[in-house]
């Protein structure tokens, strides 16, 4: 993804991270957002891709704006409502910077594999070079652009690395089909690099997954 592309989504107010996944699904796709929040990938999906859309979200503000916008979202928690969904009932499903947040990411992760015939999750990662320097030379837990809390109000209860999210495809047995490592303006880092080179200068990283033939 070029410079320019990633400046005219940061002017026109889309997140950089939306463009690598929206780059990651075909045209019609049947597609769930889970945790969509305010549904700004929901609504670039319908507008640039025309998918067929669907969205699971926590909070109600979210729901409210998404129905405002004409999005057909539901209020859900990833943690316990994937479960309800039948095998195979969708295209691709979808987990933006939000897996970090759930009480138990294998368990989702598996559901989405079991529900969607592929799975695109995108997360911030905790082994960025500049969040390891914090924590070394403040003795603090580190804060980024991407993880913008302090540890006693922020939503996410499991931080994870690139590496970290590497063996857990590993565990769940899936494949990796398409994966990058973004910087702070999400920019591809270095696509063909191994994986403690993302793992360092990566700042948050999209995975697009299948199961196992």
């Amino acid at each position: 993804m070029g410079a320019d592309l990633t400046m005219t989504a940061k002017a026109e107010g889309i997140r950089p991270d939306y463009l690598h996944v929206a780059s990651m699904i075909a045209p019609g796709s049947k597609v769930l957002d889970v945790g969509c929040g305010d549904g700004g990938l929901l609504k670039l999906l319908r507008d640039q891709k025309g998918v067929d859309g669907r969205g699971i979200e926590l909070s109600r503000e979210g729901v409210n704006d998404c129905v405002a916008a004409g999005l057909a979202v539901i209020q859900g928690d990833a943690d316990t409502d994937l479960a309800f969904y039948p095998d195979d009932s969708f295209d691709v499903v979808i987990l933006s910077q939000t897996i970090q947040a759930t009480r138990a990411p294998r368990v989702v992760l598996e559901h989405m594999l079991r529900i969607g015939k592929r799975a695109i999750i995108s997360f911030p990662n905790f082994g960025h070079w500049r969040l390891r320097m914090q924590l070394l030379t403040r003795g603090r837990m580190p804060a980024s652009e991407n993880l913008p809390y302090h540890w006693y109000d922020t939503p996410n209860i499991h931080f994870c690395t690139i590496r970290d999210f590497v063996d857990l495809v590993r565990e769940v047995d899936a494949v990796t089909e398409r994966s990058a490592a973004l910087d702070r303006h999400g920019r591809a880092v270095r696509v063909h690099a191994p994986w403690w080179f993302w793992n360092l200068f990566g700042e948050q990283a999209v995975f697009k997954l299948r199961r196992k033939d």
